[in-house]
């Protein structure tokens, strides 16, 4: 099966130390469990010094440190396949080139389309729809789908991925040994213990960016902790890398999904640290360079990213950012916006961290 997984999300021996080209960011290796425990008690150690130390200060942790990252890998290419799946359909029905969120599938063609590949009938289908209120209005967008694949393929268990070729539901590898399942389990336990510890303490929790071939499984696994956890306040923040050319819908699509399901958005904005990797990695490979062309374009898709969220900010009041940045631009570009749209320093909504290294961090509340 080996051939058949998608290039991006191979391991791959050339590029097995991801320190290669990467000199601002910590790097984690898998040894075993017991080193992944070491790491969570380190930064359990360091959720205790932030609360003791300042109000609602923050914490980062690395998920690669928590587990082993080759269940980072598959899950990160069953969620990508699962995504281009819907944005295929989306495209037979006329919508190619539209933003993720504008992309809306008929219902009654969604669900043909899902009794051909096998994963239900059209009766059982429609009767998803109506438990799980989707397709109401007779569409189905992104999210949606996200909501209906979630409650009834658990594909983090079966790791199932539609082939559009064969028209079938297909593993993407072997199920999961015994001891990889586990592996599996112990990761998301080290991260509810974090959280929790997180909460208890007052500490905002700052899941890190990594690898863009990890991040799909590091930003869902994040969402997760965010609908439990930021119900009352902003507790888990999600990393958005805006040197990714998928990173406004990727910010779009999970501020939407904090709107509907009414808990608070947390995030940290950064240009990203893996560029060279990235790029070589992709053309040593050989699939498409994820990042964005240019240093200009980097910046605009940072602005246009902390815009949106600003705006979230001033219409609901449950979003917060990091603007993880020592870019001066970026900094008289926030204070310019906030002044715009009335985002008092008071209310500690907006946030600048300034990296030396990536390695130590130091941030601060708008006027303090």
């Amino acid at each position: 099966g080996a051939e058949q997984r998608e290039k991006q999300y191979r391991a791959h021996r050339g590029f097995g130390d991801r320190r290669g080209g990467v000199i601002s960011a910590r790097t984690y290796f898998y040894a075993d469990e017991a080193k992944c425990d070491q790491h969570m008690e380190t930064f359990l150690r360091c959720i205790d010094a932030s609360g003791g130390s300042s109000e609602d200060g923050f914490s980062a942790i690395k998920l690669t440190a928590l587990g082993r990252p080759q269940f980072l890998l598959q899950f990160s290419e069953v969620l990508v396949k699962w995504r281009r799946f819907f944005h295929q359909m989306a495209a037979e029905q006329g919508q190619a080139g539209r933003a993720a969120l504008e992309m809306k599938l008929e219902a009654e063609k969604l669900q043909e389309a899902l009794a051909n590949l096998g994963i239900a009938t059209k009766a059982e289908s429609q009767n998803w729809f109506t438990g799980e209120n989707l397709g109401v209005s007779g569409t189905v967008d992104l999210l949606d789908w996200n909501s209906l694949i979630d409650s009834r393929t658990k594909l983090s268990k079966l790791l199932l991925v539609p082939n559009m070729q064969t028209g079938q539901l297909e593993p993407l590898l072997s199920r999961f040994t015994e001891e990889e399942d586990l592996q599996m389990k112990r990761m998301l336990q080290r991260m509810d213990i974090l959280a929790k510890r997180a909460t208890e303490k007052g500490v905002r929790l700052m899941v890190d960016a990594e690898q863009s071939y990890f991040q799909p499984a590091i930003s869902r696994l994040t969402l997760e902790m965010q609908r439990r956890f930021n119900r009352d306040r902003a507790v888990i923040f999600n990393t958005y890398q805006c040197y990714l050319k998928e990173a406004y819908d990727n910010v779009t699509v999970d501020v939407e999904l904090s709107r509907r399901e009414g808990w608070h958005f947390g995030t940290k904005l950064v240009r990203g640290a893996y560029m060279e990797q990235e790029r070589e990695r992709a053309a040593q490979i050989g699939y498409e360079d994820p990042i964005n062309p240019t240093y200009e374009k980097t910046n605009e898709m940072y602005h246009r990213c902390l815009d949106y969220i600003l705006e979230e900010i001033k219409h609901s009041r449950k979003a917060n950012v990091m603007v993880a940045s020592h870019n001066e631009d970026t900094v008289k570009f926030t204070l310019r916006r906030m002044m715009d749209l009335g985002i008092h320093p008071s209310e500690k909504k907006v946030c600048f961290g300034q990296l030396l290294g990536m390695c130590d961090q130091i941030t601060f509340p708008l006027g303090e």
